[in-house]
């Protein structure tokens, strides 16, 4: 049993020792194709998760020296994320709808490859979604009236 082992575990290595079977090419190819993805994503939520704490201690720090109730309030809608307005995704079902322009051009012409053409179409018809929604979803009354409060502050 303990030959076998030993067979296999050469087998593997192919007479390579250890540090230079994992400086191979065929191997740390692999291993950072693996590893740079999580280490971006692990990036993102890091630098996410600061940002949060920095912009949620600066308010706590301002509200400590504002005396005005008003004022905070007017800080704590300012901090609250807001859903796209309708320019906003008609900007971007604009940017969308010409990528995926792009993308079936050069899947038709460029590449001749009926799938890149077909993600192309499908790109194009979510830019198509998205402008569409634009217009036909208007911004709330709400959004409206603080938007002409803050307005009339100034």
């Amino acid at each position: 049993m303990l030959s076998i082992q030993y067979l296999s575990f050469n087998m593997l290595f192919a007479g390579l020792t250890i540090t230079q079977y994992f400086l191979n090419p065929d191997v740390l190819i692999p291993i950072f194709g693996v590893l740079v993805p999580v280490l971006i994503i692990l990036i993102v939520f890091v630098s996410e998760t600061k940002k949060n704490k920095y912009k949620y201690d600066a308010l706590i720090e301002v509200s400590k020296n504002i005396k005005d109730s008003e004022e905070i309030s007017g800080l704590l809608n300012s901090f609250k994320e807001s859903k796209k307005s309708n320019t906003d995704l008609r900007r971007t079902g604009l940017v969308t709808l010409f990528t995926g322009i792009g993308l079936a051009a050069l899947g038709k012409f460029g590449l001749s490859l009926d799938v890149l053409f077909g993600v192309g179409l499908l790109v194009m018809f979510i830019g198509f979604g998205q402008i569409i929604a634009g217009y036909v979803y208007p911004n709330t009354g709400s959004e409206l009236t603080n938007a002409v409060d803050d307005f009339e502050k100034k």
